[in-house]
């Protein structure tokens, strides 16, 4: 007989309601002995089914959910339907299934499959793992992506910090098939891109933001751009094809910036000028210079990986982008992004509305994009809704 998982009285709701995570704070008892990886059944304090999860003593989120049908038990044949789910969305109705671009698969909870992510680069899959539960099933994930897909190979990426929350023991490396021994070369918004897919951040590019640089790209025409944290060159390169008189592209890894300068030659593009450096003391060495810019793309990496980072962050958010103020012209778009998942979108307007204040101008915010569909956002799930993208007009 399975485990049980006892909630505390009025502790249910969000769980009927399926968000997969379920905190230690929230168990009041459990009936037996689960090892870690153990398929678990959650109830409801007065003794009312819930759900099917994944138990995990190591982690805060002690359980993961992923059945709310009490006759689905978590077998292989479970995981095998949803990962074939999550492929019919990208192929049968986003239509994202061109062998020569890339997108994300598999988006963990948003897919109902909380801790596996699956990015596909042309003919090679890209899988991370943040839960030490679904690693135990690595093997059936593994073969049914490779039996459905056909790709290269698989490669396995872990995630900074996931090891010592989950306690999971994970190195990259080949999974299946072949190894990528050199770039990928895939395909976005008519740019041909390299992508690294052994050392790259992430999976190796920045998916999720596929739509919003198409959509910047229709503001670039006759301006000088600047693209901050620019990594391999997502944003410059159709900053550049929209127009842009120059892109300046700025990233502190070399590594980064040399596949930039590589994308651009690639695509012919001869106008985007590449510096490596740190993006606040080079933002401070234009502004002193004088420089000014006509449109400014601030993309950086995830600055609150915590609560307990929050505070730090959100500095770190409005120092970025009061220097950009500094050096955007007057009617100048400002692009600025936010990853952190942790920073809501209503603390993010609240850094533009005190960058506004410091510097003395005025802030329309013309869009607030979010992340591309192939990372839906599961209403069950709000933590799945984590990227912030603004547009905005400065005066």
């Amino acid at each position: 007989m399975p485990t049980r998982i006892i909630l505390k009285p009025r502790r249910a709701r969000p769980f009927y309601a399926r968000h997969p995570w379920l905190f230690a704070g929230a168990i009041d008892r459990i009936d037996g002995a689960p090892v870690n990886g153990d398929e678990v059944a959650v109830h409801a304090h007065d003794g009312q089914f819930i759900a099917w999860g994944l138990f995990n003593s190591n982690s805060q989120i002690r359980v993961r959910l992923y059945s709310w049908d009490q006759a689905q038990h978590l077998e292989p044949g479970f995981w095998k339907g949803r990962i074939d789910d999550a492929i019919r969305l990208r192929h049968e109705v986003l239509k994202l299934d061109d062998p020569h671009t890339a997108c994300r698969l598999i988006f963990s909870e948003a897919d109902g499959l909380s801790g596996l992510v699956v990015d596909r680069y042309a003919d090679w899959l890209i899988m991370q793992l943040t839960s030490l539960a679904l690693s135990h099933r690595q093997q059936v994930i593994v073969d049914h992506l490779a039996e459905s897909l056909h790709p290269r190979g698989v490669y396995l990426r872990t995630e900074r910090g996931v090891g010592e929350a989950e306690g999971l023991v994970l190195r990259d490396g080949p999974i299946w098939g072949e190894t990528p021994e050199g770039p990928a070369e895939i395909v976005e918004n008519e740019l041909t891109f390299q992508i690294d897919l052994r050392t790259g951040q992430k999976t190796g590019f920045y998916l999720d933001q596929r739509d919003n640089r198409r959509a910047v790209r229709a503001l670039a025409l006759g301006r000088r751009a600047l693209d901050v944290c620019c990594y391999t060159g997502g944003f410059s390169l159709n900053l550049a094809r929209g127009g842009a008189t120059e892109v300046v592209a700025v990233d502190v890894s070399a590594t980064a910036t040399a596949l930039v300068e590589a994308n651009a030659q690639r695509n012919g593009i001869g106008n985007v000028k590449v510096e490596t450096a740190d993006a606040f003391a080079f933002m401070d060495r234009l502004a002193a210079a004088g420089d000014r810019f006509g449109i400014i793309v601030l993309d950086p990496p995830r600055f609150a990986r915590s609560r307990r980072s929050l505070e730090q962050a959100m500095g770190g958010y409005q120092r970025l982008n009061e220097a950009a103020l500094k050096l955007l012209e007057r009617d100048g778009i400002l692009v600025t992004c936010s990853c952190s998942g942790q920073v809501s979108r209503e603390d993010f307007a609240g850094v533009l509305n005190l960058a506004a204040e410091h510097s003395h101008r005025s802030i329309q915010i013309l869009e607030q994009r979010g992340q591309a569909p192939d990372h839906p956002v599961s209403a069950s799930c709000p933590e799945t809704n984590y990227l912030k993208c603004l547009i905005c007009r400065v005066v």
